[in-house]
C-alpha cells in the first residue's frame, strides 16, 4: 500500500482517480490546487503525487517546480494527468520536472500500472510497522 497525493481541481476526474487507486488498496490524499498540492505534500510526504497541470491558484508546473526544489520533496514521483497531448506536449512536461505523463480522459488499466510503476522503485509497505517492510 503506498500514500498518493491527487492534484486536481475537477470533481469527476479526482473521483476517478482517487477510486481506483483505494481500489487497488492505496491510501490517498487530496488538493484541489497547486498550492495546496504542495502544502499538502510538505505535511504528509507522500509515496507518489498525481498531478494536473491547469488549476487555479497554482498551476502543476509551479507546482512541480516548488516540489522539485525542495530537498526533502524532491524525490517523490510527481506524474502529470492532463488533457493536453499533442505532439510535444510529454517531452515539455518530462522537462519541467514531471517523472511520469499520463493523458485525459483516464484510461483505469494505464492509469494504475503506470502509476504502480513508478511506486515500484520507492515504496515501502505501509501495511507493515516501521523497520518490518519485506
Amino acid at each position: 500500500m503506498a500514500l498518493v497525493l491527487v492534484v486536481e481541481d475537477q470533481d469527476e476526474n479526482l473521483d476517478l482517480m482517487v477510486y481506483l487507486l483505494t481500489a487497488f488498496g492505496h491510501e490517498t490524499l487530496v488538493a484541489r490546487d497547486g498550492a495546496e498540492g504542495v502544502a499538502v505534500a510538505a505535511q504528509a510526504r507522500p509515496d507518489l503525487v498525481v498531478m494536473d497541470l491547469q488549476m487555479p491558484v497554482m498551476d502543476g508546473y509551479e507546482a512541480a517546480a516548488r516540489l522539485k526544489a525542495d530537498p526533502g520533496l524532491a524525490e517523490i514521483p510527481l506524474v502529470a494527468v492532463t488533457a493536453y497531448a499533442m505532439v510535444g506536449d510529454q517531452e515539455q512536461i518530462l522537462r519541467r520536472g514531471f517523472d511520469g505523463y499520463l493523458t485525459k480522459p483516464i484510461d483505469p488499466e494505464v492509469f494504475v500500472s503506470e502509476l504502480e510503476r513508478h511506486l515500484a522503485s520507492r515504496t515501502p509497505d505501509r501495511s507493515q510497522p516501521p523497520g518490518q517492510e519485506e
